[in-house]
């Protein structure tokens, strides 16, 4: 459940999600797309009922789940002031209880197995979502059928101020990350006081505490009828289901108001403005923005590709110029943000510690007036277009969730009135000449920006927008052309029971060995015509031990910054041409080289997938500029509160010495860093990338018989050099004698951080999957013990967890919470009792909540495997830990078998006398409740982990 800022579409959507030969052949040939582009579609049909309630479907039998996605028209550009606020608060209310079903929202979805849920808010709708097996489509249906309709009745006093509590929390949760008061400021600025967008989709302090029960139902009446909503359910599903389905549990609703939706408004500028702030962060951003036209028309579309060209691919105008060529910034973008009354366009850029961010003003405004002059290239817009195309293409592999196909056509059928809008987009982008790009950009990018500087110093409390009484305000009458249908539903007999849930498929593993002693594993998925490889190698972070912090991320970052004959920009120009993805990184023990390809441009794409694996150039200069990007990125972790702990964390819990005592983020120190010489980086890859034992795992629209000679082309002659290092699992540590409490400094923080970790069993233990489940009781769900107490009970935080990671050796453990403030000492006594009542047996795992977890884990398998990228994640996990083929299968009858009892043994694991927690917060407000609680010896430390010595 969140406020969606800044909004987005569909297109920016699929241009965004693309962003992401021979060794010694010249490959400039070689990357030219190589077959005509396959055909991409969301087919569909709809159907209205008599109430108004419009209905979209698909049918896409790939996997036993349906996806059903509810869009309701109304979001903040809906609030009139005195009410900012209300859509998303009432988002949130939803999820409670209905007047036919007394539980969480959430609960019958546990219990089924469902996958992809959630809800979230912008400013021109609200929508829910979730991915359901087949055989419980009826329950899920019937569940949004009574929030629809039968919801009113069931929100009181307390519900309203839970909830309300959990939304101020995450509206602190925002504002206390780094740049976090940016988007509230930016939005003020741009649209004027009385224009939909002037406020925040979160909205005001004030209206939320202002807000009373009667306000609330009357906003309920108002925008929750059936005739303000869209219904998509796409998967497995046809219309004459859907048709009997929809009428069956939507049909007696009756319609609401009909509400006018406000008139299209861009707020176009006639003049620039711009503003300094402060804030706690280590460098400079700037922030710059234009209000563009709205969404569903052709100028964001051309818009889009403008944007691309000039900051939205790794060798964009912006890139080249600021980040490759004058080194003045650490990152650069530029991006559209289209929503229904009106876009923007926005380009950001994160300064150069030492650099003045006037001249990065004036360079950026250089290549915006360059481009604008003269449009893009030819090889540039083609490119663009291409990536477009690209970022669709692998945004429809999925039916639901975030930007899957249900979204696409919610969002197409609630902004345009036409579910297919996507299809006129892009045939929008693919008609585009030079010269439209061109035209949109001086049209809409000359005077009217408006630019925030934020620059390191204190934070100042963001003020809220001043409060207003509410205007009266009455719901109009229903218009009598909308009708019901006769009930068909006793709803007294509570929500319906799924009986059967389809069975678990699982992709059959093919293997073959390769020339050069590389083992292939494949899995065939024919879904879209996309095939991604990743080429996994021993070693990880913890090859680093004998080498500076850091080394093995920052040479597997450097290997797609050049290879073979290309240069960093020529080599991004060729994926990006290919429409391919090219990335490599390391965890804790292994690292990969990753490549999703189009099926009709595969040949080159692997040409130049080899060429980064085999032969990664390591430039000098291209090494330098990434030095200097990763030490900022490191010290921007230690401004963000989640990172910083990962970063001192680790080593407080393994150790000085040990493979793990390192940060999470796999970053390293600014020294170590530093000091990396190109013989560090290219030592590190001529001993860990070979292919003897190193596996590739293969996932897409390919078989055996036809990858297997283009594997052999590209890697067949490939051989390691020298003897291959030696890969053993890190020693297991003991845990400290007593718990130990570590703070950290963040001096204007209105949240506080709250950490508790310990080591636990290797993932190659055999009670991992027990642990797993007992983790999921205390708080590895949204329903868990400590999310329920701190978000739920309390309402003190936005959100509370706790995980294992994956690990060769000891795996750390760790419960989180973000917490406000003035309940730091509280919500650390709640979280130490949770843990400790459910680890001493206290409050052992009761049978409802091991059925929880276990259906969780189990009935959402049949959905979770919709993706390749699932898939390979899965095979990925058969690979580094030596799990058999049917593993999924094994684990899953484990589950099934578990009991309370073992999962209560399991949770024994966990010793609350010994853990270790981590503070971050502002001192002055965090210590002494912290130090009252007398947990165990407190220590300030900074953001590198050592002690503070008081002045």
């Amino acid at each position: 459940m969140n406020a969606a800022m800044p909004r987005t579409a569909l297109l920016t959507l699929a241009l965004s999600a693309a962003l992401g030969g021979f060794v010694g052949v010249p490959l400039v040939a070689e990357a030219k797309p190589a077959a005509a582009a396959a055909s991409v579609d969301i087919p569909y049909e709809e159907f209205t009922l008599p109430n108004g309630l419009r209905v979209v479907v698909h049918t896409d039998r790939k996997a036993p789940i349906v996806a059903v996605n509810i869009w309701y028209h109304v979001g903040a550009k809906d609030e009139p002031a005195g009410r900012t606020g209300f859509a998303h608060l009432f988002e949130h209310l939803m999820f409670q209880r209905s007047e036919n079903h007394s539980g969480e929202f959430f609960e019958p979805f546990k219990q089924v197995g469902a996958t992809d849920q959630n809800g979230t808010t912008n400013t021109d709708r609200t929508n829910y979502f979730q991915n359901v097996p087949t055989t419980a489509l009826d329950m899920a249906l019937w569940m949004e059928s009574d929030r629809m309709g039968h919801l009113v009745g069931a929100i009181d006093q307390a519900a309203l101020d839970e909830q309300r509590g959990v939304v101020q929390n995450e509206k602190r949760q925002g504002e206390n990350q780094p740049y976090g008061q940016v988007w509230d400021k930016l939005t003020r600025a741009m649209y004027p006081a009385g224009h939909p967008y002037h406020h925040g989709v979160i909205g005001s302090m004030n209206d939320l505490n202002a807000a009373s029960l009667d306000d609330v139902k009357t906003w309920f009446h108002t925008w929750y009828g059936p005739n303000n909503a869209v219904l998509v359910l796409a998967g497995d599903i046809d219309v004459a289901t859907a048709k009997e389905k929809a009428a069956k549990y939507f049909g007696d609703i009756p319609a609401g108001p009909s509400m006018a939706q406000p008139a299209v408004n861009v707020g176009q500028r006639s003049a620039s403005t711009r503003e300094v702030m402060s804030d706690k962060v280590p460098q400079a951003r700037i922030y710059r923005a234009w209000n563009v036209a709205q969404v569903g028309t052709t100028d964001i579309d051309q818009l889009d590709l403008f944007s691309y060209v000039l900051g939205g691919a790794k060798s964009s105008r912006l890139d080249q110029r600021l980040l490759h060529n004058d080194k003045l910034v650490d990152n650069i973008s530029a991006m559209t943000d289209a929503s229904q009354l009106g876009s923007n366009f926005l380009i950001i850029a994160t300064v150069k510690q030492g650099v003045d961010p006037a001249r990065v003003e004036k360079a950026i405004d250089e290549e915006l007036k360059r481009l604008i002059a003269e449009g893009p290239t030819a090889d540039e817009l083609e490119r663009a277009k291409v990536q477009s195309r690209a970022g669709f293409v692998r945004g429809i592999e999925r039916i639901g969730g975030f930007g899957g196909k249900a979204d696409a056509l919610a969002q197409c059928a609630v902004y345009e009135g036409n579910p297919g809008c996507f299809r006129t987009s892009l045939a929008n982008v693919d008609a585009a000449t030079a010269a439209d790009v061109k035209a949109a950009g001086a049209k809409w990018l000359g005077v009217g920006d408006h630019t925030i500087v934020v620059e390191p110093g204190e934070r100042v409390a963001l003020a809220e927008l001043p409060s207003v009484k509410p205007a009266p305000f009455n719901v109009p009458a229903v218009d009598p052309k909308y009708t019901t249908l006769p009930s068909q539903v006793d709803r007294s007999a509570g929500v319906p029971k799924t009986t059967s849930f389809p069975e678990l498929k699982f992709p059959q593993l093919q293997r073959a060995t390769l020339k050069n002693g590389t083992k292939v594993v494949l899995a065939e998925r024919h879904d879209i015509p996309v095939v991604q490889f990743s080429y996994e190698f021993p070693g990880g972070f913890t090859a680093d031990q004998g080498r500076k912090p850091g080394t093995a991320n920052f040479t597997m970052g450097m290997l797609d910054e050049g290879a073979g004959q290309l240069g960093s920009l020529a080599f991004a120009d060729a994926v990006e041409r290919l429409g391919a993805s090219v990335n490599a990184g390391a965890s804790l023990d292994g690292s990969s080289v990753y490549l999703s390809a189009l099926k009709e441009n595969l040949a080159p794409s692997l040409a130049l997938y080899a060429d980064v694996v085999r032969a990664p150039r390591f430039d000098q200069n291209e090494i330098d500029r990434i030095k200097a990007t990763w030490i900022a990125g490191i010290q921007q972790e230690k401004a963000q509160p989640n990172a910083v702990a990962m970063r001192v964390l680790p080593p407080l819990l393994y150790g000085a010495g040990h493979p793990y005592a390192i940060p999470f983020t796999g970053s390293g120190n600014e020294a170590a860093i530093q000091s990396l010489t190109r013989e560090d980086l290219t030592s590190f890859h001529k001993q860990w990338l070979r292919p003897e034992g190193a596996t590739l795992i293969v996932v897409g629209d390919t078989t055996l018989k036809d990858i297997v000679p283009l594997l052999e082309r590209s890697f067949g002659d490939w051989k390691g050099e020298g003897a291959a290092p030696k890969v053993q699992a890190p020693n297991n540590v003991d845990r400290p004698q007593t718990a130990r409490v570590f703070l950290i400094d963040q001096p204007g923080a209105v949240q506080a951080n709250l950490f508790a970790g310990e080591v636990a069993p290797s993932t190659m233990d055999p009670g991992t999957t027990r642990f797993d489940i007992a983790n999921g009781v205390l708080g590895g769900d949204f329903t868990s013990r400590l999310n329920m107490n701190l978000r739920e009970d309390k309402h003190w935080s936005y959100g509370a967890r706790s995980s294992a990671s994956n690990a060769l050796g000891q795996r750390p453990w760790m419960a989180v919470a973000p917490v406000q403030i003035d309940k730091t000492g509280e919500a650390m006594k709640e979280m130490n009792a949770e843990i400790s009542q459910f680890a001493s047996g206290q409050r052992p795992p009761t049978d409802a909540e091991v059925s929880r977890i276990r259906n969780i884990q189990t009935l959402s398998l049949p959905g979770a495997y919709e993706t390749a990228s699932a898939v390979m994640s899965t095979i990925g996990g058969i690979v580094r830990y030596g799990r058999p083929d049917d593993y999924v299968f094994k684990r899953k009858a484990e589950i099934e078998a578990m009991t309370p009892a073992q999962v209560a043994e399991a949770a024994k694991i966990l010793d609350p006398s010994k853990l270790t927690w981590v503070v971050v917060g502002d001192l002055k407000q965090t210590e002494a409740p912290v130090r009252a609680l007398k947990l165990g010896e407190v220590t300030v430390i900074d953001a590198d982990g050592k002690p503070v010595v008081k002045k």
